[in-house]
C-alpha cells in the first residue's frame, strides 16, 4: 500500500475496507470516562477495526515524571501491532470521535517508530455513519503479521531540551491546550495552571472544525507564521492532544515539529 497522505476519505476506506494491506484503528476515548471508548467499540465499530486503548495501549504507566500520558513501551506497542496485522507494508487507517484528538497519538506514535503508512479518517468514526458505510459489533481475530520498529528520536524531546531551546530565535514551543488553560485561567486537570514560558498557544481544537474535517487549506494558513522555524516543539496537557497540531504540521507541509511527550503535566512536576 503506497498511500503516503495523513487524511483518508470514508469513501476510500469503504472501497478499500477488505484490503489485506490496510489495517484499521478504533482509536475512540474519553478522558472523562475512561472505559467508555471500549464500550463504543464493543457496540459498534468500523468492519475489521481493532480497538487500541489510550490508556492501555497509547501509553505507559504514569509516574513521578514523564506525564499525565507517558509514550508506550515499543515493544509492548511493537506486539499489539503485529496482532492488529501490521507489517512494513500495511497502510494503518486510525479514527476517533472526538476531532482527531486520539486518533493522531497513533498516528504520531506510528511514526515515531518508524511507520510511515498511517493516516487518520477525515471525519471520524461520525462522519463514516452519517456517509451510511457498515458497521459491525464482530470483534476481529488475532494476526500473525511482524511489525519492526524503527524509533525515531529526533521526533521527541524531554524537558531538559525544552528549557534548553525554547528561548531561541530559531525555535517556536507550542502550547496545544484552550485558550483559557494556556492563560492560567482555568485548570481542571493538573495541579499548577498557566504555560510554559515562550510558549504561543495553537489550540487544538481549532484544527478540525466541529464535525471532524479538516481542511488543507486551512492547515497552511494556521501555521503561516511558524512555518520559517528551524525547529517547532509542540506540547499540551500530556502529550495527547499535541499531536492533533502536530498531525496538522504535516498536512501543512512543515517538517520541523516535535512533540514534548510528558508536556505541561511533566514539567510542572519538577
Amino acid at each position: 500500500m503506497t498511500h503516503s497522505q495523513p487524511l483518508i476519505s470514508a469513501a476510500w476506506l469503504y472501497e478499500h475496507l477488505e484490503d489485506p494491506q490496510v489495517a484499521i484503528a478504533d482509536c475512540r476515548f474519553s478522558l472523562a470516562e475512561p472505559e467508555l471508548g471500549s464500550q463504543q467499540y464493543q457496540a459498534s465499530h468500523i468492519p475489521r477495526a481493532y480497538y487500541l486503548d489510550l490508556n492501555q495501549d497509547l501509553s505507559s504507566p504514569v509516574g513521578k515524571h514523564g506525564g499525565r500520558h507517558p509514550l508506550p513501551n515499543p515493544d509492548e506497542l511493537t506486539d499489539k501491532l503485529s496482532a492488529m496485522g501490521i507489517n512494513s507494508q500495511t497502510l494503518v487507517v486510525a479514527y476517533d470521535d472526538s476531532r482527531f484528538a486520539f486518533a493522531a497519538r497513533l498516528w504520531w506514535l506510528l511514526r515515531w517508530m518508524g511507520h510511515e503508512r498511517v493516516a487518520v479518517l477525515d471525519g471520524g468514526f461520525k462522519g463514516w455513519v452519517w456517509a451510511g458505510y457498515p458497521v459491525t459489533d464482530v470483534i476481529p481475530q488475532p494476526q500473525m503479521a511482524q511489525f519492526f520498529p524503527q524509533l525515531q528520536p529526533s521526533m521527541v524531546v524531554d524537558r531538559a531540551a525544552v528549557k534548553a531551546r525554547k528561548d531561541l530565535a530559531e525555535v517556536a514551543l507550542v502550547d496545544s491546550r484552550e485558550s483559557d488553560r494556556y492563560r492560567g485561567e482555568r485548570e481542571t486537570i493538573d495541579l499548577i495552571a498557566g504555560h510554559i514560558p515562550g510558549a504561543v498557544n495553537y489550540p487544538w481544537q481549532e484544527v478540525a472544525n466541529a464535525q471532524g474535517y479538516l481542511d488543507e487549506a486551512k492547515q497552511r494558513r494556521r501555521w503561516e507564521n511558524l512555518d520559517r522555524c528551524e525547529e517547532i516543539i509542540v506540547y499540551c496537557g500530556s502529550g495527547v492532544t499535541a499531536c492533533v497540531n502536530l498531525l496538522s504540521l504535516e498536512m501543512a507541509g512543515v517538517n520541523t515539529g516535535k512533540l514534548y511527550a510528558g508536556s505541561w503535566s511533566d514539567w510542572i512536576s519538577w
